[in-house]
């Protein structure tokens, strides 16, 4: 069966880890000698820190294959103690991502997304990627970005938007 649809929404999240795992790259870079205390930056108090961010961006992939092969929802743990693990949780969703099987006929199906205090979502397949996976991964990639911004570390908006670099034209 053709998975035209659910390859373009893979092809969308690996591109996003691959923005998440830059932003990564350039704040340990930037803070070299305390990598591992970035993970506990947050934008302001009471919001998630940058290593929760990044466990929380990676949860929508992953979530996103894991429903591909027929799994429940997953979510990985939010404490993210250094940055060789937040690397490591990237490229466990990409793998995951790579090795789930594509089947546009998923997107027929209602999934049931369960909330806190018994209340749950059902929500079609193309509104769980569309109104449930990619509104939470892009909320918690552009914390992560945001945080790291705000420390200092030189982002900009190409970084940011960097899968559309290879589309520049003159």
């Amino acid at each position: 069966m053709s998975a035209v649809k659910m390859q373009s929404y893979r092809d969308l999240f690996l591109s996003r880890l691959d923005v998440l795992s830059a932003v990564l790259d350039m704040a340990a870079g930037h803070f070299k000698e305390e990598q591992d205390n970035i993970l506990g930056y947050r934008l302001i108090e009471d919001m998630l820190p940058f290593g929760t961010q990044i466990a929380y961006t990676c949860n929508q992939p992953r979530n996103f294959a894991l429903w591909c092969q027929g799994k429940g929802m997953d979510n990985l743990s939010p404490e993210v103690g250094t940055v060789a693990q937040a690397r490591d949780i990237i490229n466990e969703t990409k793998g995951l991502l790579v090795k789930a099987e594509l089947d546009d006929s998923k997107l027929q199906e209602i999934k049931r997304v369960d909330l806190a205090d018994g209340q749950y979502l059902a929500l079609s397949g193309p509104e769980y990627v569309e109104d449930f996976l990619l509104p939470n991964l892009y909320f918690h990639l552009v914390a992560a970005y945001s945080i790291m911004r705000m420390k200092g570390v030189p982002l900009s908006k190409v970084n940011y938007m960097q899968y559309l670099v290879p589309k520049l034209q003159a």
